[in-house]
């Protein structure tokens, strides 16, 4: 096993939290470096096909900024991107559609501009901690195991193994069961008419109710966004030809007119961190799809020619491990919109629970506008000196993690997590004692926005 040169900054997933982690402390000043299991960064929107972005607004403000929002704003240059869009199914503020293979190269650029590296098709395969510190890294890729150390880690691995393998606890799940909610196994359609699907939602509105159709939203939209078509699932499934265990058909069109994004199939009682169900998840996952895309080319106007482009390529995991931090962020607090003294990142994307059980989606929404805060205490464990979590297996509990979850807001608190790591690198100090006012400006010089007492 080779020993490699230590590090200062060592970031586990180029995921949409990952990459803005270690974009941030790279630029500010440490030197980083991504291991990412798949050949580029982007996680579930660019090797999970999830799209589009939602929500970076709370009404009428933009909650999320800084690099998240500057990685859009890239791609709404070079046309891979209409930018921040309003929702037209009425169910949150905006979305954001972008080409998925520009967002790859995008990150690549981002990550080089910055100072910061990057090794693909690597995969962590354990941690050394002793001291209240991970020493080092074993890691698996062609080259064989090998060993990689530094001063600190960002675990961006979406489930939390850094974290889990490292000896923090771990909740998963809901607090009853364990239970997660569902996965998803994306599908890419291509050639599909959105002004006949526009027409005909139109003219039967009521198979539409979670649109609460505003027709004035509807027809000015950059791109389509579409929940319904309740009539035609519901008959489906009682003919035995869809088994798909939600309630309706729900897609995206993405950067590309015509094109859209399914998120309809629901695979249940899965568990991403166990190898074994999540292989059988991704398999169950292309099963729906197929059967998916029967009904649509059969029964919903506007898909009679269309074609299936992909799926996945892996499926999209909502959630699995959350560790248990200094701080657990809770249901009550995003909707109380409770203030924390070391915020580092706003949302206003509301409580959002795909049943675990099956049909059923459940919103928990706040007041039009309302913005929410995450503070930097549920980055960090009471376990490890050495190490910050990003992403959607931070502290939070099952229904406050069903808020934050998604890849705007992921982002943010990836900017965070990365910034405050390349804080405690220069400082020589554990990450639970980053100077919050310090790490705050440091975010506000990046462009984040936060709100302040």
């Amino acid at each position: 096993m080779k020993k490699h040169v230590k590090l200062r900054g060592y970031c586990c997933g180029g995921g949409v939290s990952g990459s803005i982690a270690a974009i941030a402390a790279a630029r500010a000043g440490a030197k980083t470096l991504i291991v990412e299991s798949g050949g580029f960064m982007g996680g579930t929107l660019t090797a999970a096909g999830v799209g589009p972005m939602m929500t970076f607004h709370a009404g009428s403000k933009q909650a999320i900024q800084g690099i998240t929002d500057e990685l859009i704003q890239r791609l709404r240059s070079i046309g891979k991107s209409p930018g921040h869009i309003a929702d037209a199914t009425n169910y949150t503020y905006s979305v954001t559609p972008f080409d998925a293979e520009a967002m790859k190269y995008e990150l690549d650029l981002m990550l080089q501009e910055s100072g910061g590296e990057v090794l693909y098709h690597t995969m962590l395969a354990g941690a050394e901690v002793s001291d209240r510190r991970i020493k080092s890294l074993t890691l698996c890729n062609k080259a064989g195991l090998s060993q990689m150390s530094a001063e600190v880690y960002i675990d961006a691995t979406g489930d939390g193994d850094l974290a889990a393998w490292s000896g923090v606890p771990f909740s998963k799940g809901r607090d009853a069961d364990e239970m997660s909610q569902p996965m998803t196994l994306k599908m890419r359609m291509r050639g599909v008419d959105i002004g006949r699907i526009k027409d005909y939602i139109k003219e039967h509105r009521e198979e539409f109710p979670r649109m609460n159709i505003d027709i004035s939203q509807m027809n000015t939209a950059a791109r389509m966004s579409v929940v319904g078509f309740d009539k035609q699932f519901r008959e489906a499934k009682e003919r035995g030809e869809v088994s798909i265990p939600r309630e309706d058909v729900l897609f995206f069109e993405t950067n590309n007119p015509g094109e859209v994004i399914m998120n309809t199939t629901r695979i249940l009682g899965k568990d991403s961190t166990n190898p074994w169900s999540l292989s059988l998840a991704e398999i169950e996952g292309r099963r729906q799809c197929r059967e998916l895309e029967v009904f649509l080319k059969n029964y919903i106007p506007g898909f009679e020619n269309s074609v299936v482009i992909s799926t996945g390529p892996s499926i999209g995991v909502r959630g699995s491990r959350q560790i248990k931090g200094v701080y657990t962020l809770t249901a009550q607090d995003i909707l109380t919109m409770k203030y924390f003294e070391d915020v580092i990142a706003h949302s206003g994307y509301p409580i959002d629970i795909h049943s675990p059980d099956g049909e059923g989606t459940k919103t928990d929404s706040l007041e039009w506008g309302s913005m929410y805060g995450i503070p930097y205490r549920s980055l960090i464990t009471n376990e490890i000196d050495n190490l910050i979590v990003v992403g959607r297996c931070l502290s939070a509990t099952f229904e406050a993690q069903a808020a934050v979850r998604t890849t705007p807001t992921v982002g943010a608190i990836g900017q965070a997590g990365g910034a405050a790591a390349a804080q405690a690198v220069k400082q020589r100090i554990p990450v639970q004692q980053v100077d919050i006012p310090r790490l705050q400006r440091t975010l506000q010089e990046q462009g984040a926005y936060l709100e302040l007492k």
